[in-house]
């Protein structure tokens, strides 16, 4: 009886004894899930934060203009009797472009001059004579007058002929002819544009604060839309010595070599103005800085011994940033050269956060990103 008690006892014991367990069993599970729920590991992508040379610069936007350029016209009216150009030819200074019908001022332009002739004849017969005070000193004078009087209307009609003439008061490329042989030519009508290419200028505005920082004589790098992957290398020829009251800008010119004739006159442009002497700061993604009103932040990977995903932890540090180039930015405190820093995925993470570094798909951060059509 007793021992059939004992057995009893003992089987209770097992019973209560295998609850307990259980039970404690099931909490702590119950607890570790509930743990791996609040902070489970997040996929980010991430970069090496890597240091960098650093030219500091003006960034500003420019109008490209020739450093010669004109609509050229006529200062008289006609006839088109002859065109010797075609359109977009380069042609050198004092080239004739165009002649307007002047059969009518070339006559007239002999007739003076054969006036002319005579009267010097007649001068230069008078001159002789009155050595033997054969004519008065009146009548010389009446000569010489004459003469004067019949040479300046040959230099005016010479002009009157010239007139009709169109030259090329440059060398430079030409642009789209605008008028047709034997068209009417009505004065001042734009025959064609002349454009001198190289070298070309770039004027560009800065805020009176850069003054300090430019100079005659400093480089700049210029870039258009036209030509993404090229950039034009030139220098500051000169500064405007009034500053706009309205906008407190200063007007800047540079000038840049052009010999292959890609930069026209009115172009778009960018560009950078180098200042001061290159640095070297540890370079990192935009999207890797996270800006709060308390300040800008990154995360950063480090590893720790044991755990799950590897060890990999995000830790978050506050940084202080400077100049931005492109898509990348530089990062004065906070970050050391070498750190593996999150650029994708912070917005998921706190300090402390279990991480998976997926890198497939990482954006690339360039220093001049361009746009491409697709």
């Amino acid at each position: 009886m007793k021992r059939r008690m004992l057995i009893m006892l003992l089987a209770v014991g097992l019973v209560f004894g295998g609850l307990y367990w259980f039970q404690a069993f099931k909490a702590g599970m119950i607890k570790k899930v509930m743990a791996g729920l609040a902070n489970p590991a997040q996929t980010i992508s991430t970069t090496v934060a890597t240091t960098d040379s650093w030219q500091p610069k003006i960034e500003a936007v420019g109008s490209l203009r020739a450093v010669n350029g004109a609509s050229l016209a006529l200062e008289v009216s006609g006839i088109v009797q002859s065109i010797n150009f075609q359109s977009g030819d380069t042609v050198s200074a004092g080239t004739t472009l165009l002649q307007l019908a002047a059969e009518d001022d070339i006559a007239k332009l002999a007739s003076l001059e054969a006036t002319a002739d005579n009267y010097a004849v007649t001068f230069k017969r008078d001159q002789d004579q009155f050595k033997f005070h054969a004519v008065s000193q009146a009548t010389l004078d009446s000569d010489s007058a004459n003469l004067k009087n019949a040479r300046a209307l040959v230099d005016q009609q010479k002009a009157t002929v010239a007139y009709k003439t169109l030259k090329a008061p440059f060398s430079g490329r030409l642009g789209i002819r605008a008028v047709d042989l034997g068209q009417y030519l009505s004065s001042g009508t734009t025959v064609v544009t002349l454009q001198a290419l190289d070298p070309i200028y770039v004027d560009l505005y800065l805020p009176q604060q850069a003054l300090s920082q430019i100079r005659v004589g400093q480089p700049v790098i210029t870039t258009v839309d036209t030509y993404p992957a090229k950039s034009f290398a030139g220098e500051i020829s000169a500064i405007s010595p009034l500053v706009d009251s309205g906008s407190r800008n200063v007007q800047v010119r540079a000038v840049m070599k052009n010999p292959d004739g890609q930069l026209l006159p009115g172009m778009f442009a960018k560009v950078a103005v180098s200042v001061d002497q290159p640095q070297r700061l540890v370079t990192l993604p935009q999207t890797a800085i996270v800006s709060n009103p308390y300040g800008d932040s990154v995360f950063v990977v480090d590893k720790q011994a044991g755990g799950k995903t590897g060890g990999l932890v995000a830790r978050q540090s506050f940084v202080k940033t400077g100049l931005v180039r492109g898509d990348q930015i530089a990062v004065t405190q906070g970050v050391n050269d070498g750190d593996t820093i999150v650029v994708a995925g912070q917005l998921k993470l706190r300090n402390g956060s279990p991480v998976v570094i997926d890198n497939s798909k990482v954006p690339v951060a360039e220093a001049s990103p361009s746009i491409v059509d697709q």
